[in-house]
């Protein structure tokens, strides 16, 4: 038998042109496997065939692990301290073996054997072609239609499959077998059976690099494509910026005629691309994202990184888009939360503001209705400006001397203080029960315990008396985050 299996492996060797030392470690694998189910349990088995003769060795293994892990797999671990008593020099990440009697080859069958070497040997080939055609640096796979599967779409090129899951197509595009196309290289599926690439023909990623293939100032370094939001087959966005002064982005990636974006649209189902200029400055980067519509004002909140755009009534259908699309776009391609609105909301949501701060200043600085609204006229819209700000910068204001200043500075701080020791003390008072509460697989955070705290919630009973909308206004999480903390809280309701 031991001739026949050096036979089996020169013919695999000719026939699949692969090294003979990969064919060996295949029968190896194959005999480890057959002699593990003899065992049973999750053993440890090494197989060694010597390459000139044929005959093989078959070793059970076990794995040394530190004495605070504990075994893990009693089957195939062993530890430190037990290692020790049998080799003196053992490490932890060692094996101790022992021999056990070998399978014979005829147990496993000459054709079954074959099989599982072939399987392990195409599994081999088709790993090696996949690093070959990944080393390459590509990010576009180009190929053709070879078969459906499952709603999926494998791609071939050359030796090399890729995988076009329906989720990643273009909307309404009609593939048929023999189709020739082009896809982004999304990724590698390592939990397939055999590594998958993955490919994507709705990623923005994929426009971008369709760009660079049609502009060729992208690859010399002279434009880059900085940002880029799509809806797969029907809008598309992307932001551009030139490295030299000389070269007009927009024109540049537009082309002759068009030709250039025509290009690309062309490759992605006639999808209609706004090329805008990207910017350092976000409100004017938003402003430049939310073309064809004209902007009137623009309001950065930094803290909540949220942007309130006021637009008149002739843009605003514009600057929403269809079904929200165009604001939708911008917004992801600036990574800035967008709110547009009409001049008549703004100055309404302004005169709620202005009103909210001038009962904070009234109350917290004991000042009366005129000297809030100059505060207010003058920018202030939170006691930590007022305490905080460069004293220069508050001399600057002609309505107030230098005692008055020191005066409001003074105030501010102490209302701080005050409202600081307020909130520790209402934090202290939160039970132990809400602390632990599990949120992201772990208890709250601090800070989720101060926003809670603030909004009058100190124990698991008051957080689920909370509606969803409340939650989300007091903490600022998602709807289906708070929906599941709020749920979390009611548990003990139902188990009790």
């Amino acid at each position: 038998m031991n001739r026949e299996m050096l036979m089996l492996v020169d013919a695999i060797s000719r026939e699949k042109s692969v090294d003979r030392d990969v064919v060996f470690g295949a029968v190896e694998a194959a005999l480890a496997q057959a002699t593990k189910k003899l065992h049973g349990g999750e053993v440890e088995i090494r197989v060694a065939v010597d390459r000139d003769t044929g005959e093989y060795e078959t070793f059970r293994r076990w794995l040394v692990v530190p004495d605070e892990a504990g075994l893990q797999n009693a089957d195939g671990e062993e530890m430190l301290s037990d290692a020790l008593d049998r080799i003196a020099d053992i490490e932890v990440g060692d094996f101790i073996e022992e021999p056990v009697a070998s399978v014979p080859i005829g147990r496993i069958g000459a054709m079954a054997a074959k099989q599982v070497i072939l399987q392990k040997i195409r599994d081999a080939e088709r790993e090696t072609l996949l690093n070959d055609f990944l080393s390459r640096g590509d990010k576009i796979f180009v190929g053709t239609v070879k078969r459906l599967d499952k709603g999926d779409i494998i791609v071939e090129s050359g030796r090399v499959e890729g995988r076009l899951k329906r989720s990643e197509m273009i909307p309404k595009e009609n593939l048929r077998i023999g189709d020739r196309l082009r896809a982004f290289i999304a990724g590698i599926d390592t939990a397939a059976r055999g590594p998958q690439i993955m490919l994507s023909r709705s990623a923005p990623g994929f426009m971008m690099e369709l760009f660079a293939q049609e502009v060729p100032e992208m690859e010399q370094g002279l434009l880059e494509i900085k940002s880029c939001a799509r809806d797969a087959g029907s809008r598309a966005k992307i932001a551009v910026v030139s490295h030299d002064k000389r070269v007009d982005p927009i024109g540049t990636c537009v082309g002759v005629r068009g030709s250039r974006v025509n290009g690309v649209t062309n490759e992605l189902a006639g999808e209609r691309v706004d090329i805008v200029l990207w910017s350092e400055d976000p409100a004017q980067f938003v402003i430049g994202a939310l073309a064809p519509a004209n902007v009137q004002s623009i309001v950065v909140d930094e803290e909540k990184h949220a942007m309130d755009v006021v637009v008149d009534e002739e843009n605003l259908a514009i600057a929403i888009g269809r079904g929200g699309q165009n604001v939708r776009l911008a917004s992801e391609m600036t990574g800035w939360r967008i709110n547009i609105m009409s001049a008549e909301e703004s100055q309404a949501k302004q005169a709620i503001e202005s009103d909210s701060s001038r009962r904070l200043f009234i109350e917290k600085l004991d000042v009366d209705v005129e000297v809030a609204d100059i505060l207010i006229a003058e920018g202030f819209t939170s006691l930590e400006e007022i305490a905080y700000v460069p004293l220069q910068e508050l001399l600057e204001m002609e309505s107030f001397d230098e005692d008055t200043i020191t005066e409001l500075r003074n105030r501010a701080k102490d209302a701080l203080l005050t409202m600081e020791i307020a909130h520790e003390e209402s934090v202290e008072a939160v039970s132990q029960d809400l602390r632990d509460l599990e949120h992201d697989g772990q208890g709250l955070s601090p800070e989720m315990i101060g926003k809670l705290a603030d909004g009058g919630v100190h124990s698991r009973d008051d957080l689920a008396d909370l509606a969803v909308d409340e939650l989300v206004e007091m903490t600022g999480i998602d709807d289906e985050a708070a929906k599941a903390l709020i749920m979390k809280a009611r548990e003990h309701w139902f188990t009790a």
